[in-house]
């Protein structure tokens, strides 16, 4: 069981945040301690250098009047006389708090000892001579060092500081403990939330949405999963909305086909001419409509072949026409082309051929008889836009919204005669998109149907026009 326990991301977040708070308090304080004994050990150095400075120059007037040691030998009062003089001048105010924070001897040219500590002055000490106004040194001034009065005076405060400083670390220890608990499930609130989506997600249920609690990168990726979740929701819908069309399309060319065969079988209807066209008639929309499927989802996956190149449009739209020709005349259907002398674009002819195909066939199917179709092919310095506009009739608002729909056709008959499969515009928006275009409809001026294709120009067509 132990093997497998495993540390959570929390515990893992707090760890980390509070082993660095740990270290950094840690640190501040073994610096603060260095710098505090540092210093202080400094500050008491300088205030007793200049005291045994001041000291010196004292007794050096105080033997000048009296010629000799005498006045100092053995005679407390004395040295106490003249250091509480020295509390009372100028230099005073640059010393550190009153009250001697060192041991400090009084020898005279002899190296008697005249005033100080019964026990010898330490051999590290630091001297300062006691010099006369003619010059003449009749005795030195010794202190302790600084470092062992430190040591050994201010024990009891250096070991307060200490005890005071660890306290300060134990409280912020516990304030750091404290903040870092809050903020690591603060922060780990929303990937906890994203962690529960993603597990409801993975679980079949693209409905699930996640609340974006900050606008930070992790708000990002809620909205992230949000849009991701929406993608793979609707995905799901038109999967299965795609699966119900097929077998609606499927079943009823199926159905009229095994309603003749078992006519036939049964000696109903003979096997006549007229019923061998209607059959085949059948087989071919069913021929189509697995066709256009085909196409359709090669297209989806980005499976078609594309074998791009700087072509030119005008040719390819008039040659898209010209192989309608003859149906055009038997609809009939006129045809107006507004094409200028050039426009080069980088991409497949084969696809976009097949793009022209499906919205003239578009016009074809659903213009009247009578009718017109008019196609204009403009160029700017952003788009080359294609434009195939036609008579009546047209479409409601609705019905616009849902041209690029897969199985959708404007007609309530739903007559395949007429109407086709409703995948013709499907294709055409996958290979404007694969174009990196974009299609759109819109209501003609005439009462029918405006599609229009804008194709982004490229680099490789614009050198491809500078070349010609």
């Amino acid at each position: 069981m132990m093997g497998k326990w495993r540390l959570g991301i929390s515990a893992k977040l707090f760890a980390a945040i509070f082993s660095t708070c740990l270290l950094v308090l840690v640190t501040m304080h073994w610096g603060v301690r260095l710098s505090f004994e540092y210093g202080f050990v400094n500050y008491i150095k300088r205030g007793n250098e200049h005291r045994l400075m001041l000291l010196g120059d004292a007794l050096a007037e105080e033997y000048t009047q009296h010629g000799n040691w005498t006045f100092l030998r053995h005679n407390t009062k004395a040295i106490f006389r003249i250091l509480h003089a020295l509390e009372q001048t100028p230099d005073a105010s640059t010393l550190p708090p009153r009250g001697w924070r060192t041991q400090f001897w009084v020898i005279d040219q002899q190296y008697k000892v005249l005033v100080g500590p019964p026990r010898p002055p330490p051999a590290e000490g630091r001297r300062y001579p006691i010099t006369t106004a003619s010059g003449k040194i009749v005795g030195w001034v010794i202190g302790s060092p600084s470092e062992r009065l430190t040591r050994i005076a201010d024990i009891n405060f250096d070991q307060q500081q200490r005890r005071t400083s660890w306290l300060i670390v134990a409280l912020a220890t516990l304030l750091a403990a404290l903040v870092t608990w809050r903020l690591s499930r603060g922060l780990l609130a929303p990937v906890k939330r994203l962690v529960a989506g993603t597990h409801q997600l993975a679980a079949g249920d693209f409905s699930t949405r996640v609340t974006p609690g900050s606008r930070d990168e992790l708000g990002q990726l809620a909205q992230d999963f949000n849009r991701l979740a929406g993608s793979l929701e609707k995905n799901q819908r038109m999967r299965r909305a795609f699966m119900a069309d097929i077998s609606h399309e499927l079943r009823t060319p199926l159905a009229v086909l095994r309603g003749e065969l078992e006519a036939i079988q049964d000696g109903v209807h003979q096997l006549t001419p007229e019923v061998m066209q209607a059959l085949q008639g059948e087989v071919a929309t069913l021929t189509k409509l697995v066709d256009d499927v085909h196409q359709l989802s090669l297209s989806d996956e980005g499976a078609l072949a594309y074998r791009k190149s700087t072509i030119d449009l005008v040719p390819l739209l008039q040659l898209t026409v010209a192989n309608f020709q003859a149906r055009l005349e038997r609809h009939p259907l006129r045809v107006q082309l507004t094409l200028p002398q050039q426009a080069l674009q980088f991409g497949d002819p084969d696809r976009l051929q097949q793009l022209f195909s499906n919205l003239l066939e578009n016009s074809l199917r659903y213009t009247d008889p009578g009718g017109w179709l008019h196609i204009d092919l403009t160029t700017d310095q952003q788009d080359i836009a294609i434009t195939f506009e036609d008579s009546a009739p047209g479409v409601t608002d609705q019905q616009l919204s849902h041209l690029f729909e897969r199985f959708y056709r404007t007609e309530g008959s739903r007559n395949r005669a007429s109407g086709g499969s409703g995948l013709g515009l499907a294709i055409c928006q996958n290979i404007v998109d694969a174009h990196d275009g974009r299609l759109t409809a819109a209501h003609s001026a005439a009462g029918g149907l405006a599609v229009r294709v804008y194709l982004p120009h490229s680099p490789h067509s614009a050198s491809g026009l500078a070349s010609r």
